[in-house]
This record gives structure tokens, C-alpha cells and sequence, in this order.
């Protein structure tokens, strides 16, 4: 069997049964990175040190019966605006270069006391403001089907980490779509928890009020022990809920608007089939919706060019100019627009729960366009924008409605089918998501 390609939890029932060992696994992933032809392109940089002690020090709890979790030894990476000590955390941005924290994150501190290993920091889009995973002034890492295509992003060399066998497991941020996205366009399971799930402390911001990180992983099973290594709570029984009908509602009107035909017709392929297996399928608009996007400039732009401005007017060379102008959008409005927005979001917020309450989770296309080509992306600027924005769309309902959302693939290459939850109904989510999974496995 490929372990390096295997599920993180299978990976750690490995390692408990005694069939590989968190050392040998730690240098072989610590190996295919620094072999690969796009490695430098996906890792910012490795912590090989790090890797090896941590992996020991598993190896040696494995031998004492003192393991910590089913992770424990298990390797993984960690996008590079994830604080690590010691080692360089620069957001992608040369703005950053050369930031080099003390201590590490909240969430990093959380799982290296689960066990996990921290095999090295991955490659992102500038300052996480872009969802197609470009980066011209560090890297861009390769789309796992294609290298011509754009990886997704902002979380782009997490996503590719894990999809060509270089980590068990990544940890993304999302803002607006920014774990989801990537993971979908590379065959992967990305889970954006609700909005203070997860502590941001340590986390290089974007927008505060929108960020967040999650999981980025070959199963659901991966995706909740990882949710609970990040907050320190207890494992989730994925199977608590058996032999029940799921109700799912999928979201007519602007997920479909202007949508691609083949990432839509994966995503009514799967609903096929969740519905064979016995999912209760219902669809509708929600008129909340419509107006959140109206909401979107006046709350992600201003917010992020109020926590940036500082480093990028004294230094705006050193930016993409793409990136620059996304950041800039936000400089001219006002303090009163800002505030109105965000008391008409919270109601909107209320009117979304009100119209869903009777569904286990709203399910649209993760994206509503497959990965383009990168160097078009590039050379064309208003085709830069336009996919940009169409890309992060359906991702950016469940960051607008505060909600957690989980990208599972369809089956089609680049394609997933997005589920929102209740806002803080994250276990809820991964429990329905783990009953898609199956249905969809089938």
C-alpha cells in the first residue's frame, strides 16, 4: 500500500497496529517533497528538524503505550500564515518576508499536542486575498490534475500537498472560500468550520470577522479528528446518527447563475445519487442570498485594507498589482457604510436559519467553474477578475451566512458538492457529510 497516499486515519490506525512507523513516515513524505519536481512550488519551506524530533518522539510513545491520539505520529503541513516558532510565516507576501515568530499558533500548539507532526509550511496566494491559488511574486503551485491549471486558493499548496502524496493532512484558512475551493479542484475533502470554531491566535488575518482555518484531507473521517486536534475537543462519532433519511435542500438561483455545464452536471449526478440512497432532496432560492452578495464589497475590502494598509501603501512595489487593487477596493468606504452593512448582515444571517431550519444541510456545486489555465489567468487581467470572483461565488454564501461548509468531491475530477451547516452546528455538518460521503461512495 502507498501510505503516503493513504487517509490520515489510517495512517495513525497504522502506526497504533504497528505497521509503519511515524519516523519512516516523517522522512518518506520529508523525501517526496524534496524529490518532486514541483516541490518547491508547493512547500515555502520544510522543517525537517522539527519533522524528525516530533516523529521520534511519537515512535518512542508508540513503544510505551503512551500514545495521544489515533494522530499521534501521523505528518502533516500547514499554510504558511499558520505561526510556526522559529520558522519564517510570511503569508505570501513579500511584505512578510523574513517574519519569523517566537511561538507557534494556537491551533499548531493544539495538534502537536495531539501528535502531529509538522512537516514544513505550504506555498498561498498574497496575504490569502485570492481564490485562484496564483502567486507571481512567490509561486504558484500545480493543480494536482493538470500543472497547467490553476490550483485553487488561497490555501493552493495545502490543497496540492495533500492530493500528489506530500502529507497525510493540510491546514488552510478560509476567508471566502479559501479551503473549499482548492480542495475541490484537486479531489480533496475541505472543512471550513463556523466563524470562532477554531482560535485565529497566531493566524496572520485577512478579514477577522470571516477567517478561519480548517482541514484539508482525503475523507470526512480526516477531516472531524482533525477538527477536534485543532480545538482540543473530544472525537467525533461519525456513525451517531444511523440509518436516518438526510434532508438536503439544494439552493436554486445564484449558485447556478452563469455556472459551467460540466461542474453542474457532476454536482446533479451526485444529488442523483444521494437521493438513490435514500436523501430526502428539496430545492428552492432563499431571498437572503441575493442580498449578501450586495453586502460583499462593503464588508471584506474595507475590513482587510483597514488591517494592511499600513505595510502596503509603505511598500505597494512589493505586491501583485491584482492583489494591490483587490486590497485597495476597501480604502474609501465609509465607517457608517461598514457598520450598516454588518447590522443588515446579521438579520440576513437570522432570515437564512429561519428559511433552512429543516434541512440536515443546503448543498450547491463547490464551484461553478472548473480550474482555468494559469497562464492565461496571468496574461489576461480582466479574465483574472472575472474568474476570481465566479470561482469564490458559492464558497462565499456559507462565509457570509456565518456557516460551517464542507466540500466532499463528486467523483468528477475538479468537482465538488458543497454542504452548509447550522452555524455551530460543526459536529452536526461532519456527521451528515460522513452519510454523504458514504452515499456517494456507493
Amino acid at each position: 500500500m502507498d501510505w503516503l497516499r493513504a487517509p490520515l486515519a489510517e495512517q495513525g490506525r497504522a502506526i497504533m497496529a504497528g505497521l509503519i512507523s511515524p519516523i519512516d513516515q516523517a522522512e518518506a513524505y520529508l523525501d517526496a517533497a524534496a524529490k518532486h519536481p514541483y516541490g518547491s512550488r508547493i512547500y515555502a519551506r520544510m522543517t525537517p528538524e522539527r519533522a524528525r524530533k516530533e516523529a521520534v518522539a511519537a515512535h518512542d510513545r508508540v513503544k510505551s503505550g503512551l500514545r495521544r491520539s489515533l494522530l499521534d505520529g501521523v505528518a502533516i503541513s500547514w499554510k504558511d500564515n499558520v505561526d510556526s516558532a522559529g520558522t519564517p510565516t510570511e503569508a505570501g507576501s513579500q511584505l512578510l518576508k523574513g517574519r519569523t515568530p517566537d511561538a507557534d499558533a494556537e491551533i499548531l500548539s493544539h495538534a502537536t499536542g495531539a501528535g502531529l507532526v509538522c512537516l514544513g509550511k505550504t506555498h498561498m496566494t498574497e496575504l490569502a486575498f485570492s481564490g485562484l491559488g496564483l502567486n507571481p511574486m512567490t509561486a504558484t503551485p500545480p493543480n494536482a490534475y493538470d500543472p497547467a491549471l490553476a490550483p485553487g486558493g488561497s490555501s493552493s499548496g495545502a490543497a496540492v500537498s495533500v492530493a500528489l502524496g506530500l502529507a497525510a493532512a493540510a491546514i488552510g484558512t478560509d476567508t471566502g472560500g479559501s479551503i473549499r475551493l482548492p480542495a475541490a479542484w484537486n479531489g480533496l475533502v475541505g472543512f471550513k468550520p463556523t466563524h470562532g470554531a477554531i482560535s485565529g491566535e497566531g493566524v496572520v488575518p485577512l478579514c477577522l470577522r470571516f477567517d478561519t482555518a480548517g482541514p484539508i484531507a482525503r475523507t470526512v473521517e480526516d477531516c472531524a479528528l482533525l477538527f477536534s486536534a485543532l480545538t482540543r475537543g473530544p472525537e467525533i462519532d461519525l456513525s451517531e446518527t444511523p440509518n436516518r433519511k438526510l434532508r438536503l435542500l439544494v439552493l436554486e438561483g445564484i449558485p447556478f447563475d452563469g455556472a459551467r455545464e460540466a461542474p453542474v452536471a457532476a454536482f446533479e449526478d451526485a444529488v442523483k445519487r444521494l437521493e438513490k440512497a435514500g436523501a430526502h432532496i428539496s430545492r428552492a432560492t432563499v431571498p437572503a442570498v441575493a442580498e449578501v452578495f450586495k453586502l460583499a464589497g462593503t464588508v471584506f475590502a474595507p475590513e482587510a485594507y483597514g488591517i494592511w494598509r499600513e505595510q502596503i501603501e509603505a511598500s505597494p512595489e512589493l505586491m501583485y498589482p491584482l492583489i494591490l487593487e483587490r486590497f485597495r477596493g476597501g480604502r474609501d468606504t465609509l465607517a457608517t457604510d461598514y457598520v450598516q452593512a454588518w447590522i443588515r448582515l446579521e438579520q440576513l444571517r437570522r432570515d437564512w436559519a429561519v428559511a433552512v431550519a429543516g434541512y440536515d444541510a443546503v448543498i450547491v456545486p463547490t464551484a461553478p467553474l472548473l480550474p482555468p489555465d494559469a497562464e492565461k489567468l496571468l496574461a489576461d487581467e480582466d479574465f483574472f477578475v472575472t474568474e476570481n470572483l465566479l470561482a469564490l461565488r458559492n464558497t462565499r454564501i456559507g462565509n457570509f451566512m456565518g456557516l460551517p461548509a464542507i466540500t466532499l468531491p463528486t467523483g468528477q475530477p475538479a468537482c465538488g458538492i458543497m454542504l452548509m451547516g447550522r452555524a455551530g452546528g460543526d459536529r452536526a455538518l461532519l456527521v451528515t457529510a460522513a452519510e454523504a460521503e458514504a452515499a456517494l461512495a456507493a
